[in-house]
């Protein structure tokens, strides 16, 4: 044994660790499962093997995410096979650390977690089999006031979702962990539930489950290429090949992990992954540790897991390795651990448990992990090839996650949709432009891994990737000072400063030889977003935009919003059949509404203008037969795209769809001046008779410093914040000459700027919807307020569940909740009626025009029974803020201009 010396302490390192790279049958985890339990087939030189001719679904790939897919495939009939190169467990699966946690940030992720866990306890009484796990507890330690804070928001959405949790002092976690130092850390949360699981006993478990509802795993078959042909409607998979013949299927789940892209590169697809190293080291045995929680010391960045008598440290460092590709033969092999990578977790870890620094190192574990842009895993359809699915990308977490994640993607494939609102994992998260970039994925990816333990905050935002994509107005938003903000690749203003604060080109966090920017305005900015139990310090400032917007006039920059054509000899059929309200209306009408999926829930709402075949301009196509405008959210544009496109293909209309969000550019003028300012540069009378509320039309705007020029535009009579306003759509050659002459003309009425920290909390207060927020897949518009969408005659997708929701009454209804005291809310807090919890914050904003908190929840009894308007009215609610319930105010709908009068001009 070597010994290696770390803050006066005698790590005992194994000689092994000198091997590069080595395979780890000498530390590889015991289980108490042997190869004789495993449910599988593998190809000997005496019996070659047998693929069957055909399957349903063909899962590549025998790790977590393989071997869970599998399972919540064949559980529900699906004549399913795995396919796997080696052994189960092989790749990533075999040494991951096995933690799960239950608390995080996110309604979704804490569901899915539920889902996983509960697969686990339930999984050896269906099996006979016990799948490892062992439920030994979770605390999170704090080491700062802020960090604490965090905590009591997981704390108290946990207990809106049911999460067993407590917020313990230093002396109350010793109780829960004795080897602790009380004097190192402030505080902690505790969840009892939490555990660890071993990953080859987990497999062996899912692998038998499978083979008795008929699904089959087979070992030593690896998937040489995928069968793919050419349609009308695009690549299509028609199966897979393998050194042991074909195997004929239209649907195939990539679940390799780290091998992720291999397959697909070559027919022109990509996912945004990439691999790492990621490392943890055994423990020699320490003395009373058996059966204490796993930890985890965010502040840190390490975690602890119990194994046994040993403890296994691990954590997330700011100069991971990364790795061009993983050979396809790495197996069961590890890495040599790189101590000068590794070394920063453990002055931290020896600070919280003195005894830790007492003890050698039996053995360290470094291996190949797969860590997206994210932080997030890659799920669903593939962008390019029809038939294959995607669920991998896991960041470490494929054992928390999995069991969730395999049950979402097995009902995606079933269903057509998981039942889980799942954007946040959903690839089409990120466009293709994205999935190609490289660079930016290796920028991303190193930033979400480096900032995994980091605080969540609402409005941080990244640092690394920034600039990918620029709206026409990029500049001229950073000559007025722009606070800029990153959605989906773009660019766009969060809020306007008296001093330029622009973001700087990434600096890897000081890694990689890089250097750490001395001083960054943008950083400096950004910090005063980050906290919990105190407004932003630019709460004021964003007050004096969205009060601007109420009581005169502002300019939005909305240029990164999605902006499709939908065109052909049946587009109208189309329209009629994906949108669920009335898309046949006059020419020039423009309609919101929403594309439902099969249960009725929202994929996405948007504006829909009916248009007559114009002169070929790119705001004014020409087309065959009808042709309509839609505009979307930008920051799921890439989503709402393809929603359209698959369902296009998938009732083969005789129509297409455009994405022209990069040609076109966006000026939105609202407020109650916003006619009078827009009237001075365009051609057409602004009155009601003219362009009444939701319509559209084609103008000219004049160039005021240059009376020779007209630039063609399309203006939208919209709004999104519920004032009387307008948008420009213009082509982007010159939509920075529109801005500037209206807002030359507009200076005289005090025309100003307004980002989207405004657009979205005047949204709020006029009770508008923000997608994938108070509006996902698992809403429905009747639920969501926004029964008025929902046409009563004709069919639509996802009308027969609206149908049924109309005569059955609503188990879930959207609320609106104000706050008396001026006290920050962020969204995810809990929600009691009555004292008892029914709901959390979708949405939270500050509403400045009421002068108070204000947010969207959705209201569940916790008997799942009807909820009608004397139970929401008759109810007391409460509002659970950092562990303290203050008392809200409850409205079927905001308080803001119930009537809509503004929106309409009318401001007496």
């Amino acid at each position: 044994m070597w010994r290696r010396n770390i803050n006066n302490k005698n790590i005992k390192i194994p000689i092994v660790n000198c091997l590069k790279p080595r395979l780890l049958s000498t530390v590889r985890r015991k289980s108490s499962m042997t190869n004789e339990n495993l449910t599988t087939t593998s190809a000997s030189a005496a019996s070659p093997m047998q693929l069957p001719h055909e399957a349903d679904v063909v899962v590549i790939g025998g790790g977590s995410a393989g071997c869970h897919t599998l399972y919540h495939l064949a559980k529900r009939g699906v004549n399913a096979i795995l396919l796997e190169r080696a052994k189960l467990t092989a790749g990533t699966t075999w040494h991951t650390a096995g933690l799960v946690w239950r608390l995080r940030p996110n309604d979704v992720d804490i569901q899915l977690l539920a889902n996983s866990r509960d697969m686990l306890m339930q999984l050896e009484q269906e099996t006979g089999l016990d799948p490892g796990w062992i439920q030994n507890g979770g605390v999170f330690i704090a080491h700062s006031n802020t960090r604490l804070d965090e905590y009591k928001r997981l704390a108290t959405v946990g207990n809106a979702l049911g999460i067993e949790n407590y917020v313990l002092t230093p002396q109350e976690t010793q109780k829960v962990f004795p080897l602790l130092d009380p004097e190192a850390f402030i505080g902690a949360l505790y969840s009892p539930g939490d555990g660890v699981v071993d990953p080859a006993m987990l497999c062996t478990a899912l692998t038998r489950a499978a083979s008795k509802y008929g699904g089959k795993a087979y070992e030593n078959a690896p998937v040489d290429d995928l069968l793919i042909t050419t349609t009308n409607k695009g690549k299509k998979i028609v199966g897979v090949s393998t050194p042991h013949g074909n195997v004929k299927c239209e649907t195939v789940i990539n679940a390799t992990g780290v091998w992720g892209r291999d397959l697909i590169e070559k027919h022109g697809s990509s996912l945004p992954l990439i691999p790492m190293k990621h490392a943890y080291i055994v423990s020699e045995t320490i003395p009373g540790v058996r059966g204490l929680p796993n930890l985890r010391d965010h502040d840190y960045s390490t975690y602890f897991r119990i194994q046994g008598d040993a403890i296994c440290l691990g954590g997330y460092e700011p100069n991971p390795i990364l790795l061009e590709t993983v050979p396809k033969d790495f197996h069961f092999g590890l890495y040599d651990l790189d101590w000068s990578v590794f070394d920063t977790h453990l002055n931290g870890a020896i600070k919280l448990c003195p005894p830790f620094g007492n003890y050698g190192v039996k053995s360290t574990v470094c291996g190949p992990e797969s860590f997206t842009p994210d932080h997030k895993p890659l799920m669903g359809p593939d962008n390019t090839i029809i038939g294959l699915f995607h669920n991998c990308g896991f960041n470490s977490a494929g054992m928390m996650f999995g069991g969730g994640c395999g049950e979402q993607i097995a009902l995606w494939v079933i269903n057509g949709k998981p039942d889980l609102p799942m954007f946040g994992f959903d690839l089409r998260r990120f466009t293709e432009e994205q999935n190609r970039a490289t660079q930016w994925i290796s920028e991303k990816s190193h930033e979400s891994y480096a900032k995994n333990y980091s605080m969540v905050f609402k409005y941080d935002q990244p640092l690394a990737g920034r600039d990918f994509q620029k709206d026409p107005l990029h500049e001229e938003m950073l000559a007025n000072n722009a606070f800029m903000e990153e959605k989906q690749g773009w660019e766009r203003p969060g809020f306007f400063l008296a001093n330029k604060a622009l973001v700087l080109p990434y600096d890897w966090y000081g890694s990689y030889g890089n250097k750490r920017h001395k001083d960054s305005a943008y950083e400096r900015v950004l910090d005063g977003d980050l906290k919990y139990n105190t407004f932003s310090e630019h709460h004021n400032l964003i007050g004096e935009e969205a009060l601007a917007c109420r009581n005169n006039a502002v300019v939005f920059n909305m240029s990164y919003f999605c902006k499709l054509f939908l065109e052909g000899p049946e587009a109208e059929k189309a329209a009629d059949w994906i949108f669920s309200g009335n898309t046949k209306r006059d020419i020039k009408k423009t309609v919101y509404t929403c594309a439902l999926n099969n249960f009725g829930g929202v994929e996405a709402d948007v504006t829909i203008s009916r248009l007559s075949s114009g002169t070929g301009a790119v705001h004014d196509p020409k087309f065959e037969g009808q042709g309509y405008y839609i505009v979307a959210g930008g920051a799921s544009a890439y989503y709402t795209y393809s929603t359209i496109r698959e369902e296009l293909r998938r009732q083969n209309f005789k129509a297409s769809v455009r994405d022209v969000t990069a040609d076109i550019g966006v000026i939105s003028i609202q407020g109650p001046k916003s006619r009078d300012i827009l009237q001075q540069i365009v051609d057409c009378e602004l009155t009601d008779a003219n362009i009444p509320p939701n319509s559209t039309l084609l103008t000219k705007c004049q160039d005021v410093t240059n009376s020779r020029c007209e630039y063609d535009v399309r203006l939208l009579r919209v709004s999104f914040v519920g004032e009387l306003g307008y948008e420009l759509h213009v082509p982007k050659e010159y939509c920075a000459s529109v801005y500037r002459s209206l807002m030359t003309v507009g200076a005289t009425n005090d025309l100003r700027n307004a980002g989207y920290r405004a657009l979205y909390a005047l949204s709020s207060e006029k009770g508008y919807h923000l997608w994938s927020f108070d509006l996902r897949p698992d809403d429905t518009p009747l639920e969501a307020g926004l029964g008025f969408t929902c046409r009563k005659k004709g069919l639509y997708k996802g009308k027969a569940a609206i149908d049924q929701q109309r005569e059955e009454g609503l188990t879930k209804r959207i609320v609106y909740l104000t706050l008396d005291e001026q006290i920050p809310i962020w969204g995810l807090e809990g929600v009691y009626r009555n004292d008892e919890p029914v709901g959390f914050l979708r949405r939270a904003e500050y509403a400045y025009h009421l002068g108070k908190p204000l947010a969207q929840t959705y209201i569940q009894r916790r008997d799942n029974k009807i909820i009608d308007t004397n139970y929401i009215q008759e109810g007391n609610y409460e509002i659970d803020i950092l562990g303290k319930r203050y008392k809200a105010q409850c409205y079927l709908r905001s308080p803001f201009d119930p009537e809509g009068k503004r929106v309409l001009g009318i401001y007496s």
